[in-house]
């Protein structure tokens, strides 16, 4: 596991504990103590970093089109997950640069959505599993279309015969 990984791991463990120290307040009245811990600050977090979070979530849902989205995950295949782990900043960008490609590549294709398409991706390293994917939110352009073209509403953009390995990216 990475150093910054394992310091993240250790903030989180202490945050708001009195490992980190804190004030203590007595009221002189009642003889009530009561002790308040500092915060970690770090930012994977959730006792420090969660109404940060919420508003970066509010600021996002703002930039939204007032369209439905659809889900488009891109995941790194087992055998590059160790390797991905040590060189984080290269594999990452490559996976995020690689999805945009495929995803832009297969929206120019008239069968699909014949035209250009935005995204927003983000990675995704928490969870269950141990997937490294770059699941990203796509504006379903297509909606105008469905009564042309008779798609249910439900209906995949980019339908299950385009995923499988990603190539020539």
């Amino acid at each position: 596991m990475l150093p910054s990984h394992l310091q993240a791991m250790r903030d989180v463990e202490c945050c708001r504990t009195v490992a980190l120290g804190g004030h203590v307040y007595s009221c002189p009245e009642c003889d009530q103590v009561q002790y308040q811990y500092h915060s970690c600050r770090n930012r994977h977090c959730p006792k420090c970093q969660g109404q940060k979070g919420q508003q970066w979530l509010g600021t996002q849902q703002d930039n939204l089109l007032p369209v439905p989205y659809f889900i488009l995950t891109f995941t790194l295949p087992d055998e590059l997950r160790t390797r991905a782990r040590s060189h984080q900043r290269l594999f990452y960008s490559t996976l995020f640069r690689t999805s945009a490609a495929a995803a832009k590549r297969l929206a120019l294709d008239p069968k699909y959505v014949g035209g250009q398409i935005g995204m927003v991706g983000v990675l995704h390293t928490w969870g269950r599993g141990s997937d490294l994917s770059s699941p990203s939110a796509l504006p379903d352009s297509r909606r105008r279309y469905w009564r042309r073209w008779g798609m249910a509403s439900g209906q995949e953009q980019f339908p299950v015969s385009c995923e499988g390995p990603v190539k020539d990216f």
